[in-house]
C-alpha cells in the first residue's frame, strides 16, 4: 500500500492488498454516500475499470455471488478511471511496456489468464474511451452493459486488443446485442457525463483504488470490500446486512454454468462448480474432446466456450 508522497502507477496493482491504486492514493476509504437499493435488499456499489487486473481477479467471486445470492443484491457498475493518459513518471513506470511485464505476473498470482504483450504490441493510451463506451452500453441495457464489459475485458486481457479502438468497442456491442451505431452516438454524447458522473461519485465515496465494492442495506447499514479478495469476504458482507439470508442452490453441472456465463476460465469454472481447481482444467478439456467446447489458449492461461 502506499500513502501520500509515494509514486504510484495505477497499472502497478499490488496482488498482496489485491488493488490497482491511482496517483497519490492512500489507506483511507470512507463510505460518503448512501444509495439504498430499489427493488432488492442490498445494492452493491461496484468501483472498477475495464484495463484493472485486480477487478479481472475477481470475476470469479462476482460470478459466484450473483448465482449464490443473486435474488437478493443488485450490483450497480461505476467506472473510477484508472488511466487518464500517460502524462507522468512514477511507481517505476513511465511509458506502457514497462506494464507488459507485471501484468504477466499478476496472471499467475489471480491464475486468471493475462497477456501483458499487449502493451508491447497494441499499448492504450487511457483506460478512459472503454468507460465511457460501457456507460454509453449501460444507456441502452443494464445487463448488456455488464457483458459488455466482460467482452472487452477478455479483449484486453487475453486477446491482446487496444480496447480504445472503436472497431473492438463496436465489435464487443455487436456481440451482446447492442446497437452499435446508437452505442457511438452516446459515446460522442451524454456518455461522456455519465462517466464524469462516475468520477465524482467516485470522490464523493472516498476511492481511491479499485476493486472495492460498498454493500448497503436499506436501513443504511454499510459494509466495504476493498481490493481483490477471496469469496467469503463478499459472502460475509452480505450475511453482516442480511444475516438470515438464504443461498440460492444453482445447478453447478457445466452446461448450467456455460448457459449462465458463455466464457469460463478454469479457475472460474473451479469456483463455481466445486471441481477441485487442481483438476478443472482437465474437465473442462474432457469436454473439448467431446465437441462440447471450444478452448481459446493465450500466453497465461485459457478460456473455454460452449460450442453452438
Amino acid at each position: 500500500m502506499t500513502d501520500e508522497t509515494t509514486p504510484t502507477n495505477p497499472l502497478l496493482c499490488d496482488p498482496e492488498t489485491g488493488t490497482c491504486e491511482m496517483p497519490g492514493s492512500n489507506t483511507h476509504h470512507a463510505i460518503k454516500g448512501s444509495v439504498q437499493p430499489k427493488t432488492k435488499p442490498v445494492k452493491v456499489i461496484y468501483f472498477t475499470d475495464p484495463i484493472c487486473s485486480s477487478c479481472w481477479g475477481i470475476e470469479p467471486q462476482l460470478r459466484k455471488l450473483n448465482l449464490e445470492y443473486g435474488h437478493n443484491i443488485e450490483i450497480e457498475y461505476h467506472m473510477g478511471g484508472l488511466l487518464p493518459n500517460w502524462n507522468y513518471n512514477s511507481g517505476g513506470i513511465s511509458k506502457p511496456s514497462d506494464v507488459a511485464h507485471h501484468w504477466d505476473e499478476v496472471s499467475v498470482y489471480y491464475d486468471m489468464p493475462i497477456d501483458g504483450d499487449v502493451w508491447l504490441e497494441d499499448p492504450l493510451n487511457s483506460s478512459y474511451p472503454p468507460s465511457i463506451a460501457f456507460k454509453a452500453a449501460q444507456l441502452q441495457d443494464q445487463e448488456k452493459a455488464v457483458l459488455f464489459l466482460r467482452i472487452i475485458r477478455e479483449m484486453v486481457f487475453l486477446q491482446k486488443k487496444n480496447i480504445t479502438k472503436w472497431e473492438h468497442l463496436a465489435k464487443a456491442a455487436v456481440a451482446v446485442g447492442l446497437d452499435a451505431d446508437q452505442l457511438k452516438t452516446d459515446f460522442e454524447g451524454q456518455a461522456r457525463a455519465a462517466f464524469e458522473k462516475d468520477l465524482q461519485m467516485a470522490r464523493e465515496y472516498g476511492v481511491r483504488g479499485f476493486p472495492i465494492l460498498f454493500f448497503m442495506d436499506s436501513a443504511g447499514h454499510k459494509e466495504l470490500v476493498y481490493g481483490s479478495k477471496p469469496y467469503a469476504f463478499y459472502e460475509n458482507a452480505i450475511l453482516k446486512l442480511l444475516p438470515q439470508v438464504t443461498k440460492n442452490t444453482y445447478d453447478k453441472n457445466w452446461q448450467s454454468l456455460f448457459s449462465a456465463y458463455h466464457t469460463l476460465t478454469a479457475r472460474e469454472f473451479a469456483e463455481l462448480s466445486g471441481v477441485q481447481r487442481s483438476e478443472s482444467d482437465q474437465v473442462l478439456d474432457s469436454l473439448v474432446s467431446k465437441g462440447l467446447l471450444e478452448k481459446s489458449v493465450t500466453k497465461n492461461g485459457a478460456i473455454w466456450k460452449k460450442v453452438k
